[in-house]
């Protein structure tokens, strides 16, 4: 058992604080973020924490001192005052109706009218909450605190549901609206989401909300930083070195590759994602945590509105940032969404040509979408996955290319005869496209098992493989010729990183058609040229 109690149960500060769990000290930056705006907005994935920080910002407003004991606010803030908080997690109108996220909107406000009094003449949302925000600042005679958490849960769903979106936006604008009107009674306003919606369609004319999300000096005020992983964390991460048999060294490289790659600024901080970190600490274990949670049946829904886009084919694309970070409703294409959501993140800022490279943060993300992928595109359950790519792995550890491709032409020959056109979004893309990506899937499932790099399938050296003694460089083409494809490793470069490795490289050149449907000729040689081994079917 760990003798650290991470909060993995809980996102209460409160409850975190009192019972000793591990918490990372964010107290400074929201202290600033108190003292230089008045309306805050930070849109970060599901799961990264903002929850937990918006019940920080509730015990700090309400003046619990006693809290925040040993953090860096204390040496901050002198007076802890206390005001009137109104806090509303708007997840609980998630997948309701209309009329639904109504009442339940009203039962929020219901409960603080019982601490602030009603007036029964206020009969909609809007003007319940306006009434509150005037009573509570009254009956206190301190300004009004107001947390919306999750704002944009009630319309995340409706979003290809135009009637449905536009009836949820009005009575949402209605209760929002509030906001801007009553400035003069608002000490404090913090919103959080997910996504960006346009300001018009949800918060009409709230336009000195300040949306800090893309701000260097706050890119770590949700997740886990590189450097509070390394300080602060660090007897947890030797604790988990311990738990698992490997060096500390190890354990930063098993969790780096696994849970971090988040940057959500120019300069951000290297950031991991804070939930899958904690459990994986706390399990003393390496799973897919944040997928698990829930997110590939959201990812699938949202793909399946954008036919002729495959989210692998974003994993190093450059775009300004009027391309990624837009108001989802506006999105013609499935980006803005992907990096909202934290499926994509920034990897650098190229400021000589004001763009950002975007890529999957990290390899639980990555093998999430391909395993998500997989399920909906492969219909995998007529395929037992594990047996093939086990079977692969082993003839790769061994030496054996040949054994491993031929597993790899066993599978190709079980999927359906009609997989390409039975898929709705599959059916417009080129059957190119189809094998290209279901040679991705697979390779990034081998991951698992042996160390891959598979990189882009649209330019640079489609999959590497690494071995205890061998390094495999494959180049994947589709009605085209093996020579061609042995032609674009050398006149690339594709194997020259790996020259002074010191172990065995062999290049291999692969060629599928798409008439035959499966693999036709590959062919291995060894760094000089001299080939290795070869396969043709007729």
């Amino acid at each position: 058992m760990s003798r650290f109690k991470y909060p993995v149960d809980t996102d209460q500060f409160q409850r975190i604080r009192e019972d000793g769990k591990v918490y990372v000290d964010k107290t400074d930056m929201m202290y600033s973020l108190v003292n230089k705006y008045q309306y805050v907005f930070l849109a970060r994935p599901r799961r990264f924490g903002k929850s937990l920080l918006c019940n920080t910002f509730k015990a700090y407003f309400q003046g619990k001192k006693e809290l925040f004991e040993g953090l860096r606010v204390m040496d901050l803030e002198k007076e802890w005052k206390t005001y009137p908080v109104l806090h509303f997690t708007m997840s609980g109108l998630k997948n309701l109706k209309v009329s639904e996220a109504k009442s339940k909107l009203e039962n929020f406000i219901a409960d603080y009218e019982r601490l602030y009094g009603r007036n029964t003449e206020e009969k909609t949302p809007g003007a319940r909450f306006r009434g509150l925000i005037h009573r509570a600042c009254e009956k206190t005679g301190e300004r009004v605190v107001v947390i919306l958490d999750e704002y944009d849960a009630p319309v995340m769903r409706l979003l290809y549901d135009p009637e449905q979106l536009e009836e949820m936006r009005m009575m949402l604008r209605e209760f929002y609206q509030v906001l801007k009107d009553e400035g003069a009674y608002l000490k404090f306003v913090f919103i959080t989401g997910v996504t960006k919606f346009s300001q018009m369609s949800i918060f009409s004319e709230l336009n000195n909300l300040k949306q800090v999300s893309m701000f260097d000096e706050y890119s770590g005020l949700c997740g886990i930083t590189q450097e509070e992983l390394n300080t602060v964390l660090r007897p947890c991460v030797e604790e988990y070195a311990e738990g698992l048999g490997i060096s500390v060294d190890d354990a930063y490289a098993v969790l780096k590759k696994n849970y971090d790659g988040y940057h959500f600024s120019e300069n951000s901080q290297d950031v991991y994602a804070p939930y899958s970190l904690l459990n994986a600490l706390n399990d003393r274990a390496t799973r897919h945590y944040w997928f698990e949670s829930g997110t590939s049946a959201s990812l699938i829904e949202h793909l399946k509105h954008f036919p002729n886009f495959n989210p692998l084919d974003f994993d190093g694309v450059e775009l300004s940032l009027e391309e990624f970070n837009v108001p989802c409703e506006n999105a013609s294409t499935p980006v803005p969404m992907l990096y909202q959501s934290g499926y994509l993140t920034i990897d650098y800022y190229n400021k000589e040509d004001d763009v950002y490279v975007l890529h999957f943060p990290n390899y639980e993300v990555r093998q999430g979408i391909v395993y998500s992928l997989t399920n909906y595109l492969m219909d995998i359950s007529d395929w037992d996955r594990n047996a093939t790519i086990l079977a692969m792995a082993r003839a790769l550890k061994r030496g054996d290319l040949s054994s491993a491709l031929t597993e790899l032409r066993s599978y190709i020959a079980t999927l359906p005869y009609d997989i390409i056109t039975r898929k709705e979004w599959m059916a417009k893309k080129k059957k190119e496209a189809f094998y290209k990506l279901l040679m991705y899937v697979v390779f990034s499932l081998l991951n698992s098992k042996v160390d891959t790099e598979v990189k882009s399938v649209l330019g640079r050296a489609d999959v590497v493989i690494k071995t205890k003694n061998d390094i495999y460089v494959l180049e994947l083409k589709v009605d085209d010729t093996v020579e061609n494809a042995l032609s674009q490793i050398d006149s690339k470069g594709y194997a020259i990183p790996y020259e002074a490795d010191g172990r065995t490289i062999t290049k291999c050149g692969v060629t599928i058609s798409s008439e035959a449907r499966n693999i036709v000729h590959w062919r291995a040689v060894d760094n000089e040229g001299k080939v290795i081994d070869e396969q043709k079917y007729e």
